[in-house]
């Protein structure tokens, strides 16, 4: 993967995720500045998704911890190198959990 492929990438995948999370209807404030995702929560927490260009990984942190997702080209989404997870079901569980009420992300 190029640099611009993966630039693109991010690109796509955090424009994704800002869409998803305000048409889900969640209190759910996201801030999208410099490659960094931030989305805030009511209680005062936040999930962080960074673009991690040396890497070429998505870095997501979360209360329940961080993780480093990887593209996979042959399914072509961003899977998380120590879990397995996709990053819609990363996020979901996340989500789940920092804003206390039931969140299912589709990307």
């Amino acid at each position: 993967m190029t640099d611009s492929e993966f630039n693109d990438r991010i690109d796509n995948v955090m424009m994704a995720l800002e869409d998803a999370i305000e048409d889900s209807g969640c209190d759910i404030d996201c801030e999208n500045s410099g490659g960094i995702l931030t989305l805030s929560f009511d209680n005062g927490s936040h999930i962080i998704l960074s673009r991690q260009s040396a890497t070429r990984q998505l870095w997501v942190a979360a209360k329940s911890g961080g993780f480093h997702m990887d593209f996979n080209e042959e399914r072509g989404e961003w899977r998380c190198g120590s879990n397995g997870e996709s990053l819609s079901t990363l996020l979901s569980r996340c989500i789940t959990d920092q804003a206390e009420e039931d969140f299912k992300l589709t990307l």
